[in-house]
C-alpha cells in the first residue's frame, strides 16, 4: 500500500481515484477545484480530501493529476498552492491529462530540479474505461520511474505501456486521436450513405463489422448514431481541444495531417449546431442536418 494523492475529479479522475483506493488498496487523498466533489469522493471511498493541491500532494509517494488542459495543469502543479510545492523528494508525479508534449517536458524539468520523478501518462478508453478500470495508459518518462509507478497505474488500467522519454506519452495520445478522428468521420459517412441508399443498417453493420471495416466505434456507437443519440462518451469540446494540440505539434514537427485538420473543422460545425457536449460520434449529425 502506498500513499497516493489524486488531483482532479472529473468524469475520468473520480473513478480512477476510486480504483486506486478500492482495487489498488492505496491510502488515497484527493483534491478537486470544487471542494464539495472532493468531499463526496472522500465519503464514498473512505478516503481524505484537502483544500489545495499542495496539501493534497504532501507526503504522498505517488501524485496523480487529471485536469483539462495545459493551463489547468500548470495551475495545479506550479501555480500558487500547486502540487509541486508539496511533493516530497523521491516521490513520483503521474499526469493523466491529455496535454501537450511541451508542457510535459516543462514540468518534468521542474520536477527533476525539485528531486522527484515525472511521467506524462494520458489515457484512452473514455468515461466507460475509467469507470470499469480498463483504461489504456500511454506513458513517457525514464524506465526506472516507469517501473516504480506501473503497478500503481495498473489499478485503473488494462494496458500500461512506456512509449519513450517524457513527452512520448502525449505524442502517442496524439496518434490515438488522429486515428479516431478519421475513423469516426469514415463511419459517419458510411452510415449516412447506407441510410440514404435505403439499406438495413443493422444488417449492413452485422456483416461489415466482421471484416476489415470493423472497429470499436462501429460495434459500440453505430446504434446510438443512427438514432441520433449523442449524450454519452467523449465530448466534442474535448476532442477539439485534443485536435488543437495535435495540429500545433504537427506544425512543429512537419507532419501533414489533412484529414485531422478537416475533421477538426467538421467538429467546429457540430459545435455551431449546439453539440459542444455531444460525444464524438456526432459527426453523423452534421451530415444528417
Amino acid at each position: 500500500m502506498a500513499k497516493v494523492a489524486f488531483i482532479g475529479l472529473g468524469v475520468m479522475g473520480y473513478p480512477m481515484a476510486g480504483h486506486l483506493k478500492n482495487r489498488g488498496g492505496h491510502d488515497v487523498t484527493v483534491y478537486n477545484r470544487s471542494a464539495a466533489k472532493a468531499e463526496r469522493w472522500a465519503a464514498e471511498f473512505n478516503g481524505a480530501s484537502r483544500p489545495t493541491p499542495a496539501e493534497c500532494a504532501k507526503d504522498a509517494d505517488f501524485v496523480f493529476s487529471c485536469v483539462g488542459n495545459d493551463d489547468d495543469l500548470r495551475a495545479v502543479t506550479t501555480g500558487p498552492d500547486g502540487a509541486f510545492h508539496g511533493v516530497k523528494a523521491g516521490a513520483i508525479f503521474i499526469d493523466n491529462t491529455t496535454a501537450s508534449a511541451e508542457v510535459a517536458r516543462e514540468l518534468a524539468a521542474v520536477a527533476s530540479d525539485k528531486g522527484f520523478g515525472f511521467l506524462d501518462a494520458p489515457v484512452s478508453g473514455g468515461q466507460a474505461g475509467a469507470e470499469n478500470g480498463a483504461l489504456t495508459v500511454m506513458v513517457g518518462g525514464d524506465q526506472a520511474t516507469f517501473d516504480k509507478a506501473k503497478p500503481v497505474i495498473e489499478s485503473y488500467s488494462k494496458m500500461v505501456g512506456r512509449m519513450g522519454d517524457v513527452g512520448a506519452g502525449q505524442l502517442t495520445k496524439m496518434v490515438n486521436q488522429i486515428c479516431i478522428a478519421g475513423l469516426v468521420q469514415g463511419l459517419s459517412e458510411g452510415l449516412h450513405f447506407g441510410m440514404k441508399a435505403g439499406l438495413d443498417i443493422a444488417a449492413v453493420v452485422d456483416v461489415i463489422s466482421k471484416g476489415a471495416a470493423g472497429s470499436w466505434q462501429m460495434e459500440n456507437r453505430y446504434k446510438t448514431m443512427v438514432q441520433g443519440q449523442y449524450e454519452h462518451g467523449f465530448a466534442v469540446d474535448w476532442m477539439r481541444k485534443d485536435l488543437s494540440i495535435v495540429l500545433d505539434e504537427a506544425r512543429r514537427n512537419g507532419a501533414s495531417l489533412p484529414v485531422a485538420a478537416l475533421v477538426d473543422q467538421f467538429y467546429a460545425e457540430v459545435q455551431k449546431m449546439g453539440g459542444n457536449r455531444w460525444d464524438t460520434s456526432s459527426l453523423l449529425a452534421r451530415l444528417e442536418k
